[in-house]
């Protein structure tokens, strides 16, 4: 891509924990450019996005909160590759973001959790009317994605299964994506998990945890300290199985999340998963 116009980069969420981490990757991409850093903290704005994200050197490009504004500049830039969003918010805001990104021909890359089924079904359909890239992904990580595929080969093995997700204590949203989408994946593959063996009654409501796809349990965790984890147990007569990923610096997701940036400039439509594109 060394002959190539770099790829205009608007960072939604610059001044969060991933945001920064973000900033600071695509800012070391040579064939990447950070044009946007947005952000509705108040104490950020005009802050330089470098500078927050702990670069020894400015990158002026100041943090703002105008994100239609910054979408339209890009969009109207013609003579390069089409612009990139990556958003790290809130569920409360994300699914506006992506139709706002689509609506002016902006490829949106979302690690934000927290949307429903059907807010993916209309996002997806949008996104087809338009001919234009977008990936949902619930988590960055390469060895998420290892830990997901080794799930699916020990389901073939074990008809019970419960998941634990653990996360720092400012996630907003419960169960994580990644954690639905693991039991999603495992729900494909045809097979009810976990059959009754009594009936069993909840002293306090949601001490099972939550009921997924194909009677698969996921409990989440809170707490400061943690960043992402996620745990994966089988049971069997005389035996556990266990699968662990573990997170102990979010620059891990950093290699999928410029795959995912590269990467949706050649899709015409949404994608939901990193293991879609890898």
């Amino acid at each position: 891509m060394t002959n190539q116009a770099p790829i205009p980069v608007i960072v939604n969420g610059a001044a969060g924990k991933m945001g920064r981490e973000v900033v600071k990757a695509v800012a070391q991409a040579s064939d990447l450019n950070l044009v946007g850093a947005i952000d509705s903290s108040p104490e950020h704005q005009g802050k330089d996005a470098g500078e927050l994200a702990g670069l020894s050197e400015p990158l002026e490009v100041p943090i703002t909160n105008q994100l239609e504004p910054m979408l339209g500049y890009v969009a109207g830039d013609r003579q390069g590759p089409p612009g990139v969003i990556v958003d790290f918010t809130h569920p409360d805001s994300v699914y506006d973001n992506i139709r706002s990104a689509i609506a002016y021909g902006i490829r949106p890359v979302v690690g934000t959790t927290g949307l429903s089924t059907e807010q993916i079904e209309d996002l997806a359909n949008f996104a087809d009317k338009a001919s234009t890239g977008c990936l949902i992904i619930p988590n960055f990580s390469i060895g998420m994605v290892l830990l997901q595929q080794a799930a699916i080969a020990a389901s073939q093995y074990f008809d019970h299964v419960e998941i634990i997700e653990l996360h720092h204590n400012q996630k907003a949203d419960a169960p994580s994506g990644t954690a639905i989408k693991t039991a999603q994946l495992l729900g494909e593959l045809g097979k009810t998990f976990n059959p009754a063996i009594v009936e069993e009654t909840e002293k306090l409501a949601g001490a099972r945890g939550s009921l997924a796809e194909e009677g698969i349990r996921i409990h989440s965790v809170r707490l400061p300290g943690l960043i992402a984890h996620q745990e994966v147990i089988f049971g069997a007569p005389g035996q556990i199985y266990t699968l662990r990923h573990d997170t102990s610096d979010r620059a891990c997701y950093m290699p999928g999340v410029l795959l995912a940036i590269r990467k949706v400039l050649q899709l015409k439509s949404l994608v939901y998963g990193l293991e879609k594109i890898i």
